[in-house]
């Protein structure tokens, strides 16, 4: 699957209409980060953090949610792939964040449960769940299309995004499995290997 770069022609805060995240005590963060979308999050340990808490390392982003039999295992195993094909010293530069879209059913037990079944590294890997209302806005920043269906299932995009450590969109991939895509992972390991650029002020 091709990789793609994104650009966000104005600042995320005004397209969702969404409060800007605390600036960090370094710099403001760039207009064109999604870490401008201001939204809390749970994670698999019941612990609080805004999407803004994972500036500073380069992350993977995708959606998901627990009660998903085939796709979201496949999206979880593709990640797996991703770090695999990743140095020792590289993996521990990087971040993966899968966020769910179906927070009125998967909360911190169910998504602690996910964590524990798939043997996730929790120094990489994080779980989490938004408040029901957040979930469109966070799923249009990442431009992850889903429906929800009649039996409570969801048809939905399978992707990762690339994010840069300030929040900005590098690439993506829909292309899911055990082997995975050559250009995300060589845009991957490009993101690891730059240094965190300072936005101008």
């Amino acid at each position: 699957m091709k990789t793609f770069l994104l650009a966000l022609a104005v600042p995320l805060a005004l397209a969702f209409g969404m409060a800007q995240a605390a600036p960090s005590k370094a710099a403001p963060l760039p207009s064109d980060s999604i870490y401008q979308l201001n939204v809390p999050l749970v994670d698999q340990q019941g612990r609080k953090l805004r999407l803004a808490d994972k500036r500073g390392k380069v992350q993977l982003v995708s959606m998901f949610y627990t009660s998903c039999k085939f796709i979201c295992p496949l999206i979880i195993d593709s990640g797996k792939a991703i770090e695999r094909s990743l140095t020792p010293a590289e993996q521990q530069k990087l971040g993966l964040l899968m966020i769910s879209m179906d927070p009125q059913r998967d909360d911190p037990a169910k998504l602690a449960s996910m964590f524990a079944k798939r043997k996730l590294d929790p120094a990489r890997w994080t779980l989490a769940s938004p408040a029901p209302a957040d979930v469109r806005a966070i799923a249009g920043v990442l431009d992850i299309r889903y429906r929800q269906l009649e039996d409570g299932e969801f048809n939905h995009t399978s992707v990762w995004v690339l994010l840069d450590a300030n929040g900005r969109i590098l690439a993506r991939t829909e292309q899911m499995g055990s082997r995975p895509d050559p250009e995300f992972v060589a845009a991957v390991r490009k993101a690891l290997a730059t240094p965190a650029a300072k936005p101008k002020r």
